[in-house]
């Protein structure tokens, strides 16, 4: 694979994994170039153009990061970088204060391709599947971001080179990987058991296989789950994709029901049961004082380009919840246990 950092082009020198699934695999590094993090709670983000005369298929992530040193990584696919800097702060809550100017991920066609944290390992995809990038692709740039919460690592002067090796191949795949992200905002408040829940529909005319999902909270998610919800006659189906401890490692886990399939007019709804015993109001933000509520959903489709939508999310407590969509059935007890 042939790819042009944002300054200068340089060629890869890919490595020949395998021949396991009859075609060739090859390796890419993409990592931090030896970055000095300054700041606690830092996002710094790099990224790499892609060549644009032909079509890649990244189906493999390797981690190369430690959680004693980076709380998550997080790779976007983008149509526009969001700066040409070699890195950039690239904080989640991006500011420009005078003092650090911080810029987003991408800045036009943001999509999220993978993510990672608490150790979790490697992720390959099933034979005859990848994300497509490069040539008539969507995704020109692939922009890795690294958030540090701590820099006690680097107060001795090193520098870091976390990334994530892709593993690729230029062999078309028939199945084409696709990531949905639902979320929210709002708040928990003080010594409260809250449900911080999304929704959204699924307009477009596309049949997705969900085959695996990940979670993610800071400290005070207990449960996230996430539903497919179908009316019938009236009455709300509620088809359980997953739902996982928030807490263990981060990696992408198989769906519950691997037939299960998602079309136009269906609903998809998450839910993260959190548990404050703080003092104080918990509000959703980048920090690790703060919250987030993630569920993602990684599928495939056949022969046809994943979902132009690639994010669901609500307002949050306390002024979203389901029922404010006049969803009825609810699986109140399934949502926020592990039973």
């Amino acid at each position: 694979m042939t790819v042009f950092h944002m300054f200068r082009k340089f060629y890869v020198l890919s490595l020949i994994v395998c021949y396991s699934f009859g075609y060739k695999i090859e390796k890419y590094p993409l990592l931090m170039p030896n970055v000095h993090p300054y700041v606690e709670e830092l996002y710094l983000c790099t990224p790499v153009r892609v060549n644009y005369t032909k079509n890649f298929y990244i189906v493999g992530f390797e981690p190369s990061a430690s959680m004693n040193v980076v709380h998550h990584m997080l790779l976007y696919g983008c149509s526009e970088p969001g700066s040409n800097l070699a890195y950039w702060d690239c904080g989640e809550m991006v500011i420009d204060n005078g003092i650090r100017q911080t810029f987003h991920p991408c800045k036009k066609g943001s999509q999220i391709i993978y993510a990672w944290a608490r150790d979790a390992p490697k992720l390959s995809l099933p034979k005859d599947m990848g994300f497509k990038v490069g040539g008539d692709s969507p995704i020109q740039y692939l922009v890795l971001q690294v958030h540090y919460a701590h820099i006690d690592s680097f107060k001795d002067g090193h520098a870091d080179n976390s990334g994530i090796n892709l593993y690729y191949t230029e062999k078309r795949m028939p199945k084409l990987a696709g990531v949905l992200l639902l979320g929210t905002g709002g708040y928990i408040r003080p010594m409260s058991t809250e449900h911080m829940e999304t929704s959204c529909r699924i307009n477009e005319d596309k049949i997705l296989h969900p085959f695996a999902f990940r979670t993610h909270t800071h400290s005070l998610g207990k449960v996230v789950s996430g539903y497919r919800v179908r009316n019938i006659t009236g009455k709300n189906e509620w088809t359980l994709i997953g739902k996982k401890d928030p807490l263990l490692p981060e990696m992408f886990y198989p769906v519950v029901d691997s037939n299960i399939t998602i079309k136009k007019g269906d609903l998809l709804a998450a839910r993260c049961t959190m548990k404050s015993d703080r003092s104080f109001v918990t509000s959703v933000g980048a920090k690790n004082i703060n919250e987030m509520c993630n569920f993602y959903i990684l599928y495939w489709t056949e022969g046809d380009a994943p979902l132009t939508n690639k994010y669901c999310f609500t307002e949050g407590p306390p002024y979203y919840y389901w029922k404010q969509d006049g969803l009825n059935n609810i699986p109140e007890e399934d949502a926020s246990s592990l039973d």
